[in-house]
């Protein structure tokens, strides 16, 4: 499901060429990437399923408990929780789209059932279309699902970016709800919805291909699935009232706009268009490393280290902390390495906000 900008109607003609994005590929560090590594690569199952299970019974939980309770301030405190734990275990369809499919057997349709289609978000969103991002003649470019130029947009391009992702649960009610069954009967919505609202992506240029091989029957099974469970929380107005689906709503829309702020600071969105090489693209991503710990809550299951993930895109989510403490140590801060190190979120939504006015 898209929650994007236009870039023809946001982009503005900037003043100065931003930030040089023909980078020579630093062979050292790529070199480094690859030797240091390699004993980190394999998925443990004994993290994935606990981390996985444990966030999604923790967010039902604290939701239900915001649901229940009288208290206004321990329901705010409970669907704080939810929202973060939820949003973790929501994550791990990142995961999903990288890992090999004999990596962790059962973990894709486990989590699909205890929180893609729960969440009317099944993993069949982002798989096939996160790794187009990935794609070294495809980032950042207009090919790229993933990625706009919001550096050189205009500044209340923004907020508009960041507040648009509310409005994402009741979208998303509304694509299983009802243009997945009139999609059924009317193949020109069925294309439609399939080309723009089948996709975990920010490019509004971007239409995806239809499903091939072993993911087409992994769409039918949870656009089904998504159907029955998006009409059961619409009937549960009518057994329940009201309170119950927006607190939940509340809740989910709260993840998707933390989700969308960890958006805008994965990358520098730098770059206009132009095809980039491998170092190009992760000095243009963004590592939130420690010793902080609040990246950690905002960018769960790995996505602090995001630049590290643009080298290493298979890599666990559970190895990638060490496999950055063995690169910095090894290639040490006047490296390329360091160049994708940042402090925080604040910092890099402000050099972002500023590139915008600096353009005007």
């Amino acid at each position: 499901m898209s929650h994007t900008l236009d870039p023809a109607t946001t982009t503005g003609a900037p003043t100065a060429q931003p930030r040089a994005m023909r980078v020579a590929d630093d062979m050292a560090m790529l070199r480094a990437a690859r030797d240091l590594t390699k004993d980190l690569a394999q998925a443990r199952p004994a993290i994935y399923w606990p981390d996985m299970l444990g966030s999604a019974l923790l967010g039902y939980a604290a939701l239900a408990g915001a649901i229940l309770v009288d208290s206004t301030l321990a329901a705010l405190a409970l669907g704080l929780v939810a929202a973060l734990a939820l949003y973790r275990a929501l994550l791990f369809i990142h995961e999903l789209s990288h890992i090999h499919r004999d990596a962790l057997p059962g973990f894709r349709l486990g989590w699909n059932l205890l929180v893609g289609v729960p969440m009317l978000t099944p993993s069949f969103m982002y798989e096939g279309v996160h790794t187009l991002h990935h794609k070294r003649t495809q980032y950042g470019t207009v090919e790229d699902p993933e990625y706009l130029p919001l550096a050189l947009m205009k500044p209340w391009s923004l907020p508009l970016f960041v507040l648009i992702a509310a409005l994402l649960p009741v979208a998303l009610i509304a694509r299983f709800a009802i243009l997945v069954p009139l999609g059924a009967i009317l193949p020109p919505v069925r294309r439609l919805t399939w080309q723009r609202f089948s996709a975990l992506a920010i490019n509004p240029a971007f239409r995806r291909r239809p499903p091939e091989g072993e993911l087409r029957p992994r769409v039918l099974w949870q656009e089904l699935g998504g159907f029955v469970w998006s009409w059961a929380l619409i009937g549960s107005v009518f057994a329940f009232g009201w309170h119950p689906l927006l607190v939940a709503l509340a809740t989910v829309s709260f993840a998707a706009v933390l989700n969308q702020l960890r958006t805008l600071v994965a990358h520098l969105w730098e770059n206009e268009g132009e095809q980039m090489t491998v170092t190009a693209q992760f000095l243009d991503s963004v590592n939130v490393p420690p010793p902080g710990v609040v990246a950690e809550l905002w960018a769960p299951v790995g996505l602090r280290y995001h630049a590290l993930h643009h080298l290493m895109p298979s890599m666990p989510y559970h190895a990638l902390p060490e496999a950055h403490r063995r690169l910095a140590t090894e290639l040490g801060t006047d490296s390329t390495y360091h160049g994708a190190n940042h402090p925080g979120m604040a910092r890099l939504v402000g050099r972002i906000a500023r590139s915008t006015m600096r353009l005007r």
